[in-house]
């Protein structure tokens, strides 16, 4: 453990920006959940629909997708709403797949039965993690609303095989660290994104160099770095919906 602070905020390599989770934020949606890591905020919703896409139709099979998006003032300055451009940006498309993937991961889709659940991801506030951030949040979200499937007797079945969290990384200053902030986002040589069962198995690894290449060992490293954050983060999951869970 390096006792020196190396990171701006001040925090040690390892050390997650403190964690808040609050459900029931939406009166209306089957599901929701407000996160906070740090100066990041994200609105999770879940929706049910008993439409399903096409392809699936009369399959009894269902479906949980995602939609992500940042407000206008989520950010230091404004940013055009992305609807008043006509046009979803490719990023915000590869989140919202992200968001699907790893939450169907957990997900069985033959217990849904027919219908749909659409995970709603908004950006409040932006500094970093967003997408692990609508993860974390998203999981909340879906899992209050299959428990209410259950509850009334619309499925027979609890669909969820195990929770999911996911959390950013990164190389910043020449060494791992964990939970990257925007300001060291924006300068890290290596940025990753982990996203991991709460068995701790591997759902997606997402990690690019940015300035310099990095090695096998340093790819460990950060992976080490997830694993301990996801377990936490699972933690804080499991005692926010503990009046919630029966299965």
């Amino acid at each position: 453990m390096n006792s020196m602070p190396l990171r701006p905020s001040g925090r040690q390599f390892d050390q997650l920006r403190p964690v808040k989770m609050e459900i029931n934020v939406n009166k209306y949606a089957e599901g929701s959940c407000l996160i906070q890591l740090g100066n990041t905020h994200v609105l999770c919703t879940a929706s049910i629909d008993t439409q399903v896409p096409s392809f699936l139709r009369n399959t009894g099979k269902g479906w949980v997708t995602a939609e992500y998006g940042m407000l206008p003032r989520s950010t230091a300055t404004r940013t055009e709403r992305e609807a008043t451009r006509g046009k979803v940006s490719g990023r915000t498309q590869e989140i919202q797949r992200l968001i699907g993937r790893s939450l169907r991961a957990v997900t069985n889709l033959n217990s849904l039965g027919e219908r749909q659940i659409f995970i709603d991801c908004d950006v409040l506030q932006a500094d970093g993690g967003t997408r692990t951030a609508a993860i974390t949040g998203g999981y909340i979200a879906l899992h209050q609303a299959v428990m209410r499937l259950v509850k009334t007797g619309m499925i027979k079945q609890f669909p969820l095989l195990d929770h999911i969290a996911a959390v950013s990384c990164g190389i910043y200053q020449g060494k791992p660290v964990l939970d990257l902030e925007y300001i060291e986002d924006s300068n890290a040589e290596v940025d990753a994104n982990f996203v991991l069962t709460g068995r701790g198995e591997i759902v997606e690894i997402q990690s690019t160099a940015e300035k310099n290449s990095f090695t096998q060992p340093q790819l460990l490293q950060m992976l080490e770095l997830a694993q301990k954050a996801t377990r936490y983060l699972v933690e804080q999951q499991k005692q926010i919906l503990a009046g919630l869970v029966t299965s």
